[in-house]
């Protein structure tokens, strides 16, 4: 395991931007960077046309399609959120404007997942313009002829485009399951077709792997620009992509591997639990909300927590600060709820891409996967490190590998709760059977439906 104090927690990733193309997005605000990164004037910032940046940009290009990138990759995370959140019974998404997210979601009646519905087709258009970004930036690196950066810097920087592709790929793998992803999509007049789901996780890894290896070919280089995303060194951020790594890796089943992976990440079992990448959000000009924050007891519109995250808890856990019991229940659609989705706490709090307290449910995951005493024994240390962060005794049930599989997917649920993770880990254990009905006649998907555009 590598300990990495020295490495800020939070990443900042709050940049204006504006939609040129409807692909390409681009900050029309240039930033103020330091003086070890030179940045070249753009003739017309607001009229960037793509041949030119990807056939020969300037730094200064580059930087912007980076900020662009980072940037875009907040976009409608609140329909990924609500999406896994709501079939994974972990909150309600109540509106006033639109009853798809207590019907559609949950299975009502006759209700289905509609292949044509901003439920879907706003994440995975969200995913795809990143990717389109990121190819550009390839495209870029390969070909510009600026003298101010390396080919050592060329690597790194195509190294984290196709680490930020892997990730915005997965996400799309994450609703779409067996329906697969497209992951050729550089010329949208040739576009690949839809790998199943063992190729799509396949080439995600391969994504992620060659860029580590490139990473790590380079490790202590700068990247020829500023990223918000962990650190602007390609050894450091290195460390990013395998704990992206290691969560596919046990999606994967994949056990030994996310062990390799969490030990080359910044996987710490005595760490801080917040360590890590974040999306993060401001109340400045042009800047982006956090859409997951809606105030305590508010009505209309807004998300309170399905029922058994409270009565399932255990006593004591500080967990359940996330849902605070609420002045009044709301109900809606015959759904009731007294608490509160209260996750963050202010509409600029940061929404995580994956930190610490992941990578040790991680590993207890993998160690017990493996099995045997001493890896059970390993997997036992990590939960009641988590335990002990939420304020509960050490771990006394029985230490064989379906009930500590069983207290990992506990802990899941309530560490990682309303991040993205509690459907999706239930779909890969068989498990989505055991999620509570809310109402008779209601339905748990397995996944979403292509989009019809696609």
């Amino acid at each position: 395991m590598i300990a990495h104090s020295s490495i800020t927690n939070i990443k900042n990733m709050k940049y204006a931007h504006k939609n040129i193309t409807g692909i390409y997005l681009i900050p029309v605000l240039m930033l103020v960077f330091s003086s070890s990164c030179k940045v070249e004037p753009i003739l017309d910032p607001n009229n960037p046309g793509i041949g030119t940046i990807s056939a020969n940009p300037t730094v200064g290009e580059i930087q912007n399609l980076v900020t662009a990138i980072e940037s875009g990759m907040r976009d409608n995370m609140n329909f990924y959120f609500d999406d896994a959140g709501v079939i994974g019974r972990e909150f309600y998404r109540f509106s006033t404007s639109d009853p798809r997210f207590t019907s559609d979601l949950l299975g009502k009646g006759t209700a289905v997942l509609d292949n044509n519905t901003f439920y879907i087709t706003n994440p995975f258009a969200a995913a795809y313009r990143v990717i389109k970004n990121a190819n550009i930036l390839l495209d870029g690196l390969t070909n510009t002829t600026s003298s101010d950066i390396t080919a050592a810097q060329r690597a790194a920087g195509k190294a984290y485009a196709n680490t930020i592709k892997a990730y915005e790929l997965l996400i799309v793998l994450n609703l779409e399951n067996s329906n697969g992803i497209r992951l050729d999509v550089a010329n949208p007049a040739a576009l690949g077709p839809f790998l199943s789901k063992d190729e799509s996780f396949n080439a995600i890894s391969g994504l992620l792997d060659n860029a580590y290896n490139d990473l790590i070919a380079n490790a202590g280089v700068d990247f020829s620009f500023t990223t918000t995303l962990f650190s602007s060194t390609s050894g450091e951020f290195a460390k990013f992509n395998r704990a992206l790594a290691a969560r596919v890796a046990v999606y994967r089943q994949d056990w030994n591997g996310a062990l390799d992976d969490l030990n080359k990440s910044f996987f710490d079992i005595d760490g801080d639990l917040t360590e890590g990448v974040y999306y993060i959000y401001s109340s400045g000009g042009g800047d982006q909300l956090n859409p997951m924050f809606f105030p305590q007891n508010s009505s209309g519109e807004t998300r309170v927590v399905q029922p058994s995250f409270i009565t399932d808890a255990a006593a004591g856990d500080t967990r359940l600060s996330k849902a605070p019991k609420r002045t009044a229940p709301t109900t809606q659609d015959g759904l009731t709820s007294d608490y509160d989705f209260f996750v963050y706490k202010t509409n600029v709090d940061p929404i995580p891409i994956i930190r610490n307290e992941e990578l040790l449910l991680i590993y207890a995951e993998a160690k017990a996967q493996v099995g045997g005493a001493a890896n059970l024994d390993g997997a036992v240390t990590a939960l009641n490190k988590i335990r002990h962060a939420a304020n509960l005794p050490n771990y006394s049930g029985a230490v064989t590998q379906p009930a500590i599989i069983d207290e990992m997917l506990n802990q899941r649920r309530y560490s990682l709760f309303g991040e993205g993770h509690r459907w999706i880990d239930m779909r890969r254990y068989n498990r989505l059977n055991t999620l509570p009905i809310d109402r008779p006649g209601d339905d748990v998907w397995q996944e979403f439906p292509r989009p019809a555009t696609e």
